[in-house]
Order: structure tokens, then sequence, then C-alpha cells
């Protein structure tokens, strides 16, 4: 892994690190929103959820465009995404030891 690579995959996991940034992808996840829109659904100022949308831009998770006055905002198709949550959802299943990732993984050990 280059040093790229690293930084982009630091910023995947800052932006997925918030719970209020996740709440945002969940909404985004349904389909695309107006700023006004995310700020009614959460509850939040505006200034904060154009903070936390900044982020997911940085972290190419989420995209905007202009639409007359208002800022629309989607989910971006993330590859990398999908790797991490796939991953995530494999470590976090009942009963998954060490012997057994390393079995399945064995090129991991060989990277350390």
């Amino acid at each position: 892994m280059d040093a790229q690579q690293r930084n982009q995959l630091a910023a995947l996991f800052h932006a997925l690190a918030d719970p209020t940034r996740l709440q945002i992808l969940e909404h985004l996840k349904i389909g695309e929103h107006k700023v006004k829109d995310l700020t009614e659904h959460l509850g939040l100022a505006q200034s904060t959820v154009s903070a936390h949308l900044a982020c997911l831009r940085d972290s190419e998770l989420v995209s905007v465009r202009t639409q007359g006055r208002a800022s629309m905002y989607s989910l971006n198709d993330s590859p990398q995404l999908e790797q991490v949550l796939s991953k995530a959802g494999e470590l976090s299943r009942p009963g998954i030891t060490a012997h057994h990732w390393n079995e399945q993984h064995p090129h991991a050990e060989a990277e350390k």
C-alpha cells in the first residue's frame, strides 16, 4: 500500500468514525437529499450538517450538485467502502478467531 492509498483509507475511516456521518450516509442510501432536508431529519444546525458533508465529500463518499439555490447530495459508488464494510462484517461475526481469520486470509500474515 503506497502513501496515497494509506491517506485515502485514513480519510475513509475518519469519515466513518462519526455516528452523525453514518446517519447521513443512511439517509443518502435512500436517495439524493438537500442539505435542508438532512438538517430537518437529523435535528442539527445547517452549519453542523455542512461540516459533516464536507468530510464525506473529502473522503469521496458523497457528491454534490447544484439545483437552483439548493445543494443536492448523493452517495457515490465506492468499491473501497464496500470492501471495508464487507471486512467489518466478517470481523463482527460471532465465533471468529484469529486462527480462523488467518486460515481464510493467509496473505494477511505474510504482510505483517
